[in-house]
């Protein structure tokens, strides 16, 4: 039975920062986990230690700021002037394009409307494949998806390594730089271009430990209506997850066998025999 003034929160509930619930100098103090060891293996939540029959302060600390992050990561804004700012100084031309969802609240309501591209991001793109002396090979666009953070930090390294990995292979529509953009609009991209191939890189949706991460998905004769089981993808690409290197050699493996056999998806299986990780 629980008497007024108790604390009288549930077992395992954030702690009670009032005042009125603190521990006293009798309350047990934080016991370590015996898997801390396995901490240094994965950002995962493991080993978090307890006090009594909660978790510690630091950790409930720890928890919120991960959260706050993720949350953050879905509403920030790509940058795409400064993005087209450092693309140009590697000698990548560029151009912005935005989806029919005008804004972050019709994106994250309206999927469908971030797999088309507004009317006038369409006419521009149909001005830059008649300028074409002929339909490229492939066109690679940069989505914000549901992490701008993610394409701004790992989106040029990437770029970088996978320039070296195509060896000159094939040809390049300019940059496609999205903004409110889903998965799927590399194909409304690529079919207006005539593009073989479209490669798209977009910010995943963020986890508490990864409000950063790029996911690359590579469809072959992109054309609007494609299903996710036309495409291949990679995903995790971060310092902490796939490294940049690695992902241009699978990415380059796999668009040149797209190419050969005229396929992407399921029927697509990634033999590179590169590693998943580094090391």
């Amino acid at each position: 039975m629980t008497r007024a003034g108790d604390d009288a929160r549930p077992a395992g509930g954030p702690p009670d920062l009032t005042g009125s619930a603190l521990p006293g100098p009798g309350a047990p103090a934080a016991q370590p986990d015996p898997w801390s060891e396995l901490r240094r293996h994965t950002p995962a939540r493991i080993a978090l230690g307890r006090t009594g029959s909660s978790l510690p302060t630091t950790e409930w600390l720890r928890f919120a700021a991960a959260h706050a992050q993720a949350r953050d990561a879905v509403h920030w804004p790509l940058d795409v002037p400064a993005l087209q700012a450092t693309l140009a100084a590697d000698g990548w031309p560029t151009q912005a394009v935005a989806s029919q969802a005008a804004d972050r609240t019709t994106y994250l309501r309206r999927p469908d409307m971030g797999r088309r591209l507004d009317d006038a991001s369409a006419a521009r793109l149909r001005a830059v494949a008649a300028a074409q002396p002929a339909p490229p090979d492939l066109v690679i666009v940069l989505g914000d998806g549901l992490s701008a953070l993610a394409v701004q930090a790992q989106a040029p390294g990437l770029l970088a390594a996978l320039r070296p990995a195509l060896a000159g292979a094939f040809t390049l529509a300019p940059l496609v730089i999205a903004t409110q953009a889903r998965v799927a609009l590399a194909d409304a991209v690529g079919a207006l271009l005539g593009a073989r191939l479209a490669l798209i890189l977009l910010g995943e949706r963020p986890g508490l430990s990864a409000p950063d991460s790029l996911g690359a998905y590579l469809t072959f004769d992109p054309q609007p209506g494609r299903s996710d089981a036309q495409r291949n993808c990679i995903s995790n690409i971060r310092p902490e997850g796939l490294d940049s290197t690695t992902a241009a050699h699978r990415l380059a493996w796999l668009l040149g066998e797209a190419r050969r056999r005229r396929l992407s998806g399921v029927a697509l299986k990634d033999d590179s025999g590169t590693p998943l990780l580094a090391g």
